[in-house]
């Protein structure tokens, strides 16, 4: 009976990998394949019958664990820092708006108590780490930094409070006692929860690190340990009363912003440790799930998924929003990019296996709602970001790069580059001396780069530098890419000067929405203020009838290059939706002086 089931795992695993070649042609969300895979070899299927909630459970919060806690390594501190405030609004009081406005929908909808209406609502209040970083980061989507940011902040640390109120609302269906003294038991240990899952999980980032620099391991097992210490970590919590989920995701943006010993190595075996993990995950689920069941809640779970995106979320992503100055069109595609996922059907799971009357209704639910996310904004994430002018067109080609980790060294690394044709350094760029090139590979011949004279097309070029200047030199290597109309448009006409002052800008536009107190300020220290403190390229500064773009940043993160885009607001879609805050406090300003 062993080797059957063997085979059968194993080539699900197998079909699922290679019909990802299919889901990246067509650009269908990679994700629902999986599931799909699942669901096709269920009893629905092939037959293959799993209805063991337990062990579901159990595999879908370890690979839960492994996906979170390589969304924490693979996100910059910076950009956690940009986004920190909004994404954790939406983390949390966001998911809680988003879970009462679905329980109201699903109450009138499917007929549920109000209770078990909202325990539907929390299940599916969170978004789906797997889905968004994948289809932000693996789908080759490249967005404004600050809107890419916030969403994968908020993606990857809106579980636990998903987590805790899916469980709040179980246990108060369930239990006995008067519903005030168990709030208060519940409002403790939500406090508890969050309270130690940040805290241990600062803590463990910590000490992870600093194992990893003080023990001498053989170089694969670097890896390994690392992981099996973050899994050890989110066990330990959550024995403890904590959110283990949440103390992984924090352990890894300290492991990953500290530069870890085998950094690379690290980044590499967490990619594809993920990825089995997703598919393991998807496939579970896919298993545990009986589509025949699926018929006669169909409607309704679509009229509740549709509720969902167009309504909920949206409303609920808009008053979170409203007081961190985003514009209308980074509004409408933060609230469209809310997929569902594996999460939500895990947590399905929940009232399954606490013995709930209506269990299976509400897990059948939230897989069709699931299902319907999927399809709908799965598809559509690329145009929409298109339609919605968030897409950041790329300043250079394709580059040819390789990256080592030095033994025991986790503040540089060794680069390869491939010198590729019509590179800037084969047009005569000099590399800057912090670059520190040590080795020249020309036609199998090794030679020091002091003796290789000018670099010719082909070469290999050796190089040990710091792993934030790594960006830096793709543009020295990369081929050159030119500019389009849109792409001109995008980052405006005109160049300005950032070291400027910004009354020079006014007075030569006119400008009315730039406030007075920032009028001595430069150019680039009036768009750092309005960005939050730090910048990326693609980022806007909006002006009123002018959007200031950020062309380019420097080593230290000062902006460089500015681009003046004019009645950019006319190329955009007029989305009568999210307006900003100041556009409300203008419409106020303008109704009561006009009254």
């Amino acid at each position: 009976m062993i080797f059957p089931a063997f085979l059968i795992a194993a080539g699900l695993v197998l079909v699922s990998v290679m019909t990802s070649a299919l889901a990246f042609r067509f650009g269908a969300p990679l994700l629902l394949v999986f599931l799909g895979i699942g669901l096709l070899a269920g009893e629905g299927g092939l037959g293959i019958s799993y209805d063991d909630a337990e062990s579901a459970y159990f595999i879908g919060s370890l690979a839960l664990a492994i996906i979170l806690f390589d969304s924490g390594f693979d996100t910059k501190l910076r950009s956690f820092r940009q986004a920190a405030a909004p994404a954790i609004t939406l983390a949390t009081l966001g998911v809680a708006m988003t879970a009462g406005l679905v329980g109201v929908v699903a109450h009138y909808v499917f007929g549920l108590p109000w209770l078990e209406s909202f325990l539907l609502g929390a299940i599916v209040g969170s978004t789906d780490a797997a889905a968004v970083f994948f289809l932000l980061r693996v789908g080759g989507i490249t967005i404004r930094d600050n809107v890419r940011s916030t969403l994968e902040v908020e993606s990857g640390s809106n579980d636990p409070m998903a987590i805790f109120l899916t469980v709040m609302l179980l246990e108060l269906i369930l239990s006995q006692e008067a519903p005030g003294a168990l709030w208060q038991d519940l409002l403790y240990g939500f406090v508890v929860q969050m309270g130690l899952g940040i805290l241990m999980g600062i803590a463990g980032g910590y000490i992870i690190v600093a194992a990893a620099k003080r023990i001498t391991l053989e170089g694969a097992l670097y890896p390994i340990g690392v992981v099996s210490a973050a899994i050890c970590l989110f066990g330990l919590v959550g024995m403890l009363g904590g959110s283990g989920f949440l103390a992984v995701f924090v352990a890894g943006l300290v492991a990953g912003n500290m530069r870890i010993t085998g950094h690379v190595g690290l980044r590499r075996f967490l990619e594809g440790l993920t990825w089995i993990a997703q598919i393991a995950m998807f496939l579970t689920l896919g298993l545990f799930a009986t589509p025949s069941e699926f018929l006669d809640i169909a409607l309704p779970a679509i009229a509740v998924a549709i509720g969902l995106t167009f309504i909920c979320r949206p409303l609920a992503i808009w008053l979170c929003l409203l007081p961190f100055g985003y514009q209308r069109n980074e509004t409408a595609f933060i609230s469209w990019v809310g997929l569902r996922g594996a999460v939500s059907i895990l947590l399905g799971i929940i009232p399954l296996a606490g013995g709930l009357e209506n269990g299976q209704q509400l897990f059948n639910a939230a897989y069709i709602i699931v299902l319907t996310s999927l399809l709908l904004q799965g598809w559509t994430i690329r145009p929409m970001a298109r339609w919605l002018g968030l897409i950041v067109p790329a300043r250079i080609g394709p580059v040819e790069r390789v990256g080592l980790d030095l033994p025991g060294r986790a503040d540089h690394e060794l680069i390869v580059y491939r010198v590729v044709k019509d590179s800037p350094v084969l047009q005569g760029e000099r590399l800057p001396r912090w670059a520190r090139p040590s080795l020249v590979v020309r036609e199998g011949r090794s030679m020091r780069y002091q003796f290789a004279g000018r670099l010719q097309e082909g070469d290999l070029v050796y190089m040990f530098i710091a792993p934030q200047y790594v960006r830096l030199l793709d543009r020295l290597f990369a081929s050159p890419k030119k500019l389009t109309q849109d792409d001109a448009d995008f980052f405006g006409k005109f160049s300005l000067d950032p070291a400027k002052p910004v009354s020079a800008l006014v007075d030569a536009y006119g400008l009315r929405a730039v406030p007075e107190q920032h009028l001595d300020h430069s150019i680039a220290d009036f768009m750092k203020q309005r960005l939050g403190g730090t910048a990326e390229v693609g980022d806007r500064v909006n002006c009123g009838s002018v959007d200031l773009v950020v062309r380019d940043i420097g080593t230290q993160g000062e902006i460089k290059e500015v681009g003046l885009a004019v009645d950019q607001m006319e190329s955009q879609p007029h989305i009568p939706l999210f307006l900003s805050g100041g556009e409300i406090w203008n419409w106020i300003k303008k109704r009561t002086g006009s009254g």
